[in-house]
């Protein structure tokens, strides 16, 4: 028992592979979003909706650059609110941290929503109590080890970048007109039906808004390669990897979607994926459909557990949560930390089913701009971090590209989409409503901050110590 005790502390484990954190960061950008939700861009702007996948991808790219460098300066489970935290004040990693954890309850809620639609039909069972056995599953699995983790992801990811590839090749197929029994070949659809653009450049802003919120996720990979036993190259790797994977996989799939469905077909409705294979007449389109989207939500459900119990875990050990959401297992499981992400998005899950629906939608507008103001605080962080690193005599191994204009042209091209936000009315009230809920927790960030001096000097020392990452947990 005293060595069980021993490995019983507030260490994370290190269990996570290098092969894992990969495909982590591969698959944490491909949600039900892409292969369902993109639709609802496509309907806003048309074929020009490339333009608002590239501008999007273009931002999250120079944002993943910026946070690689921090990253890779000082591994930390907390990523970016841990760097808010050391290069702003305690009340910018306090209240980025907890609107993080936020978000990432929310989405625990959503996506067992549809993983219970799915299974439900499936099985004959309520949706309620699909929704929740799923969660409970994965939650469970969550609990286990960050190794039983990986590697359900890894599969979860590889099997959603293998259908991805798949639809893209018989997409190309179809596209030079070489896919047997195909409905639909060439790139017409890009310029007719109203041309490139039908709805003006205002709706490629509008899509531009979802398809930014689409790439949320990219950054987990500097949560997770904290727990794995080289943080510094494998974050480096995942970096290198932004470029293609958003290339390929949204800008990819959305090129073949655009030019083989009319961007106006009614069938668009039902979900973009679904529609192409349908024009090209692949058997069972829905059946598949439904099974790749099912894995797709089961691996941003397991991610979202991972990375919302990261998040308390880190913000425990900075003060910021109660100290014992901080304690973890033997095999290096902040168990609190899952438990009380568990039980908040199973009150949100509970939410949706027994209360009014206009209530979980107000909870959903909550966090509606987070991914950009995630981006901000990331892009403000650096620009204060730099100096704070060199000064250190840190060796930056991953550079911001053109510092510090790259990142003041992003910092100014965020600030300009929030004031477009503000002029749409269908973007308005999640604007308002994520911001109100962002002033709460500043101000309680700054009470915190000034009411504990001691504490917030005791962390400003820790910023100075090169050992930001605790050592794992000894096997």
């Amino acid at each position: 028992m005293q060595g069980v005790q021993d490995k019983t502390n507030d260490q994370l484990g290190s269990g996570l592979k290098g092969r894992q954190v990969t495909m982590i960061s591969i698959g944490g950008v491909i949600g039900a979003g892409l292969f369902v939700g993109s639709s609802n861009a496509i309907a806003a702007a048309g074929p020009a909706v490339l333009v608002s996948y590239l501008m999007a991808a273009a931002i999250v790219v120079l944002v993943m650059q910026m946070l690689g460098e921090m990253a890779t300066a000082r591994p930390d489970t907390g990523s970016f609110s841990s760097y808010a935290d050391q290069a702003i004040g305690r009340w910018a990693g306090f209240s980025i941290g907890w609107l993080y954890w936020w978000f990432y309850v929310l989405v625990i809620a959503i996506e067992a929503i549809v993983a219970g639609n799915i299974l439900g039909d499936w099985l004959g069972l309520p949706h309620w109590s699909a929704a929740f056995a799923i969660t409970l599953v994965l939650v469970f699995c969550n609990s286990l080890s960050v190794g039983s983790f990986g590697t359900l992801e890894y599969w979860l990811s590889l099997f959603k970048v293998v259908s991805i590839v798949g639809f893209i090749v018989l997409g190309v197929l179809a596209i030079l007109g070489l896919l047997p029994g195909s409905a639909t070949s060439g790139i017409s659809n890009l310029w007719a039906n109203g041309g490139f653009a039908p709805n003006g450049n205002v709706a490629i802003i509008a899509a531009l808004l979802t398809a930014m919120f689409s790439f949320q996720g990219s950054e987990v990979v500097t949560i997770a390669a904290a727990e794995s036993k080289d943080p510094k190259a494998n974050i480096k790797k995942a970096i290198r990897a932004v470029v293609w994977r958003l290339g390929l996989f949204y800008l990819g799939s959305m090129f073949v979607v655009v030019c083989l469905i009319p961007w106006n077909a009614p069938g668009l409705s039902q979900g973009s994926y679904q529609a192409v294979l349908t024009a090209m007449n692949i058997p069972w389109a829905p059946g598949i459909m439904s099974i790749v989207v099912l894995v797709a939500v089961t691996s941003c459900l397991n991610s979202a557990i991972y990375t919302a119990s990261r998040m308390a875990y880190s913000l425990a050990r900075r003060g910021d949560a109660p100290k014992s959401v901080s304690r973890t297992t033997a095999q290096g499981v902040p168990l609190l930390a899952v438990s009380l992400t568990a039980f908040a998005a199973l009150a949100a899950l509970a939410a949706n089913y027994l209360l009014p629906a206009r209530v979980f939608q107000f909870l959903l507008a909550t966090s509606g701009a987070l991914a950009l103001l995630m981006y901000l605080v990331i892009a403000v962080t650096q620009l204060c971090m730099r100096r704070k690193l060199v000064a250190m005599g840190k060796r930056l191994e991953v550079r911001m590209w053109l510092f510090p204009y790259l990142t003041v042209l992003t910092i100014v091209f965020i600030l300009a989409v929030f004031v477009i936000m503000a002029a749409f009315p269908g973007q308005r009230a999640e604007l308002m409503s994520t911001l109100g809920l962002t002033a709460v927790l500043v101000c309680i960030g700054v009470w915190l901050q000034k009411s504990q001096p001691a504490l917030s000097a005791q962390r400003s020392a820790m910023t100075r110590n090169e050992a930001s990452v605790p050592p794992p947990a000894h096997p």
